[in-house]
């Protein structure tokens, strides 16, 4: 066998793994898989849920320079996704663990650290070096976050070919996501509101949120397979094979596509959360009914996402897709012009999460066709280019949901812990309705017009691959 070739178990070849790849995956392995992504939303959604909070109402950074804090910490992060994808197409060895999974191991005690570090006060430093230490913090986590969670990601087409287990195991890890942000919205101020002091609340609560988060990962990883292991091939004298993947991937239309529309909808998504603690407290003028709201509309996701597989077999990705992005910008429409109170915040906000969970359910099952597609339309198989090349886009989505709620704030004349003058709650509620309902409807677009990456394309493409390999070995 070559050096470079890729083994399971070091003793199974490419050609046995993919075989093994095309039988249905067991219950057991869906379950673990989805709890991976349960594990790393406990571990992100503290942060994209409250940092903006933590930062201006307890470390006292101003609104505008902890925008800054996001911008430039999810900006830099979404490079080191670029980077964890080279560096997954460029490993050649392997052992028995598999080229995805020892990272989810690899990676959970510096994001411990640098979770809870995100959530000291820094009582002693002043506003300028909180804010330097504060964007290093996150900087750091942003590369540990990637190498876990983004290989995480990328595991999917070393798991199985088979499309109904890819899209179930979107709807798994779409699951596993829901039930980590349902819990942080839920548990996590309540958690924090327990002690006299916030400074003291919001270490204590990311210390166990952050713990859970880990332990999670660690479960994940010792409960999947890699399947699927496609030998990459030898390295060519005079080729670069970073050269090469970047421009596979360029060349790869449906991901692109896709990027732009998971540019889009996870900003939308993203400022929702963040700026709905804002919403309930300085609007609604109950932050507590950020927990309880959240069992009503987080139910709408698990039902959205229970219904994805079947949905999926009767219309088709696209279609669903697309009926989800309607359902969302219709919610955020109504809380518009009809909402104002916490029993229409509710109902209107659980229709935008019902659409919602078939859009970022699908998101992955997406991704995981564009690998095929890059690799049938040009050869070159990419798994961690692709999936890491998305991240990207989703980290910058990030950095605009972390950037454009704190800018926005300053600017309407946000003060903290105070009552809000007329102009800032107008803010408040552009950024929670109007913002995302727009970019729903842009991404709908979007995707209806230029994806053109159909089931039926995707079976052809497999069966195209398959033939391409036995052919060559």
């Amino acid at each position: 066998m070559s050096a470079h070739a890729a083994t399971m178990d070091d003793k199974m070849t490419a050609p046995a793994a993919e075989k093994a790849g095309n039988g249905r995956l067991p219950f057991k392995e869906k379950f673990a898989y989805g709890v991976g992504d349960f594990g790393y939303n406990f571990i992100l959604d503290i942060t994209t849920l409250y940092l903006l909070k933590f930062l201006t109402d307890v470390a006292g950074i101003h609104a505008a320079w902890a925008g800054v804090i996001f911008l430039v910490a999810k900006v830099f992060t979404g490079f080191t996704d670029l980077g964890t994808g080279m560096l997954l197409d460029a490993r050649h060895k392997f052992g028995p663990r598999g080229k995805f999974r020892p990272f989810l191991l690899w990676t959970t005690i510096p994001l411990f650290i640098l979770n809870c570090l995100l959530f000291w006060n820094f009582e002693a430093l002043g506003a300028t070096a909180k804010t330097i230490l504060f964007i290093v913090c996150f900087m750091g986590f942003g590369l540990f976050f990637s190498l876990g969670n983004a290989t995480y990601g990328a595991m999917v087409p070393a798991m199985t070919t088979n499309v109904q287990d890819r899209a179930e195991l979107a709807a798994w890890r779409q699951g596993g996501a829901n039930t980590g942000l349902l819990l942080c919205t839920v548990g996590f101020m309540p958690l924090v509101l327990m002690f006299d002091s916030q400074a003291t609340g919001y270490i204590v609560a990311a210390i166990v949120y952050t713990g859970i988060g880990c332990l999670a990962a660690i479960y994940c990883y010792k409960n999947v397979k890699e399947r699927h292991l496609v030998a990459p091939p030898a390295p060519v004298e005079g080729k670069s094979q970073t050269k090469e993947g970047i421009r596979a991937v360029m060349q790869n239309k449906p991901l692109l596509v896709l990027a732009i529309a998971n540019l889009l909808t996870l900003s939308a998504f993203n400022v929702k959360l963040s700026v709905q603690v804002f919403y309930a407290q300085y609007v609604l003028g109950d932050v507590s009914m950020v927990s309880y709201m959240s069992f009503v509309s987080m139910g709408c996701i698990y039902v959205g996402v229970l219904m994805v597989p079947s949905m999926v077999r009767r219309f088709g990705k696209k279609a669903v897709y697309l009926t989800g992005l309607a359902l969302w910008a219709a919610g955020d429409i109504f809380n518009l012009f009809f909402g104002g109170s916490v029993m229409s915040y509710v109902v209107f906000t659980s229709l935008a999460f019902f659409g919602s969970a078939f859009v970022n359910s699908l998101n992955w099952a997406f991704v995981s066709d564009c690998v095929e597609y890059g690799e049938w339309k040009t050869n070159v198989r990419t798994e961690g280019l692709v999936y890491c090349g998305m991240t990207f886009f989703r980290k910058c989505s990030q950095a605009i949901a972390g950037f454009i709620p704190g800018f926005a704030l300053a600017m309407v004349g946000y003060m903290p812990n105070v009552e809000q003058t007329a102009e800032a709650k107008a803010g408040i509620t552009g950024l929670i309705f109007i913002y995302p309902a727009s970019l729903a409807i842009v991404t709908a677009l979007v995707i209806g017009f230029f994806f053109t990456l159909n089931d039926t394309f995707y079976k052809k493409i497999v069966a195209d691959l398959e033939a391409r390999r036995a052919a060559k070995a």
